[in-house]
């Protein structure tokens, strides 16, 4: 054959369809620098935890262990919480805050029964960063509703979660309890470990203990926090776009009939496997919160994932107390524990069944409620996170007389308020006439429509064209052009939208509006 046909039979190789040899060994070598640096890093996170443990025992001393143990700070369960969702948020990490948590209790400075509260505040204090990032999207009402009742649903999950299991724990400590019939179940042996004396940094330093202390401190925390940011940074340049694909083919795939209850519990499972590789629940909760924002995952799918991130970032708090000390691995392994438990008993009791899917339902009703009324979210979360935390532990400090007295009140009017809510949606024929709707209160007291006016004027007054607080009429007419009639289509997967009925997606949201019209 002719040189020509031997071109035709075998056709040269593209340099652009499979890399160089040299682009091959970078690639592999980079990889492998990564990995070891990835190694390197999780070492020196072990090692910071060891040393912030050392510097509490240190910095806490006599005056304050009798605060943590004697004083009405951590004594009294509210201000436990409302300590754990003031720490994580300023951490803006539940992973970097538990592990705080964790080397307090193996340092003996706190006890385990006054930690599980804190514990269960991380878990609150967590859920604002996706909520933050769902802030984002507020530049289109159907985008933002969907994104924010995505992040929403984590934070209704935890507020819930709380309300039921702190009660329960306090009066019970079923947690406490069931983790140390778990612990003393693995027979853990303190260790005795023989050291020279003086064999340390400031063995000729003339500093107190307390000096020395602050400085471990502030030094432990700053390599805590700073590995833990590049563990982050690491895994997101070796798992870039994985992360993302791995969702849109897993969880947008329902398995067939007599097993679609499945897919859920397979959600929870890459929820928890994807925490436990990125070892951050913000982190991925913020990832998928932009995916909920453009139709690409349900609410419904996203709520599992949420869940399962709350598992997989108590892994964290489990690697923080196996780097305590022998004589107190089992308290901070207990702690540890506690976290697990703690969670993993709000997915029994919100997630099985489908009617105790309450967050799912409120994080729609306040996607509503933000898309209308846009500079409502702002309003959501600094009530949430800093007024609400700020006021229980202003009334908690001031005793429990102070907080029975103003907290018992304002807890029966909501309950009241929720009741009649239920009432007017369900049997309005069991209430009076009067109590059919709030009309009978004056507007401000029962719509935002008056607030939203307020908030107009004033940023006209100030110029500020926020398009997040303003709705022109042209956007107003665009959304009844897009489809004004298809209810809860935001809520749902555009694939997914074939045979809807639309005639009862209608009633859904009206019973839905109905039940939060307060």
């Amino acid at each position: 054959p002719s040189f020509s046909s031997l071109r035709l039979l075998y056709p040269p190789v593209s340099p652009h369809l499979s890399p160089s040899l040299p682009t091959s060994l970078f690639l592999v070598v980079t990889s492998a620098g990564k990995g070891l640096l990835l190694l390197g890093f999780l070492y020196m996170f072990i090692c910071s935890l060891d040393i912030l443990s050392s510097a509490f025992q240190l910095v806490g001393g006599k005056a304050a262990g009798d605060i943590f143990t004697e004083g009405s700070v951590l004594s009294n369960p509210l201000a436990g919480l409302v300590i754990g969702v003031l720490v994580t948020l300023l951490v803006q990490s539940s992973s970097t805050s538990s592990s705080i948590v964790v080397s307090m209790v193996s340092s003996g400075l706190l006890q385990v029964q006054m930690a599980v509260p804190v514990i269960m505040g991380t878990n609150i204090g967590t859920s604002v960063t996706n909520t933050l990032v769902a802030m984002t999207q507020a530049g289109d009402r159907n985008k933002f509703r969907r994104a924010f009742a995505g992040a929403t649903v984590h934070d209704f999950f935890n507020w819930l979660s709380v309300l039921v299991f702190l009660p329960l724990e306090v009066a019970s400590g079923y947690m406490y309890k069931l983790t140390k019939l778990l612990v003393d179940s693995f027979n853990i042996q303190g260790n005795v470990c023989c050291t020279s004396p003086g064999n340390h940094i400031f063995v000729n330093v003339d500093l107190s203990d307390l000096a020395i202390g602050l400085i471990l401190l502030a030094l432990s925390l700053l390599v805590l926090c700073s590995c833990l940011i590049l563990i982050v940074k690491l895994l997101n340049s070796m798992l870039k776009g994985q992360v993302a694909m791995v969702i849109k083919k897993v969880l947008n795939t329902d398995f067939p009939f007599p097993f679609g209850w499945v897919t859920g519990y397979i959600a929870i499972l890459v929820g928890a496997g994807m925490t436990f590789i990125v070892q951050s629940s913000s982190v991925f909760t913020s990832a998928i919160t932009p995916l909920v924002g453009i139709g690409v995952i349900s609410i419904e799918r996203a709520y599992p994932l949420s869940l399962g991130a709350n598992i997989g970032t108590t892994t964290t708090a489990i690697l923080a107390a196996m780097a305590a000390p022998g004589d107190t691995l089992a308290n901070a392994l207990q702690i540890a524990l506690i976290h697990f438990v703690f969670n993993v008993s709000g997915i029994i009791l919100w997630y099985p069944i489908p009617f105790t899917r309450i967050p799912i339902r409120l994080a729609k009703a306040l996607g509503d409620i933000t898309a209308e009324y846009r500079w409502f979210a702002g309003v959501y979360i600094i009530s949430c996170f800093f007024l609400l935390p700020l006021f229980v532990f202003g009334l908690s400090m001031a005793g429990w007389k102070v907080l029975v007295g103003v907290g018992v009140p304002i807890v029966a009017l909501l309950i009241i308020v929720i009741v009649v809510n239920v009432l007017q949606a369900r049997l309005p024929r069991c209430l009076p006439a009067v109590l059919h709707s709030w009309d009978f209160l004056p507007l401000w007291a029962h719509s935002l429509e008056p607030w939203d006016r307020v908030v107009a004027v004033v940023a006209a007054k100030c110029c500020c064209c926020c398009k997040c607080c303003q709705t022109g009429p042209e956007e107003e007419e665009e959304e009844e052009k897009g489809g004004g009639g298809h209810f809860l289509e935001m809520y749902d997967n555009p694939a997914m939208m074939n045979g809807v009925d639309w005639g009862e997606k209608r009633e859904d949201k009206e019973d839905v509006l109905k039940a939060t019209q307060l």
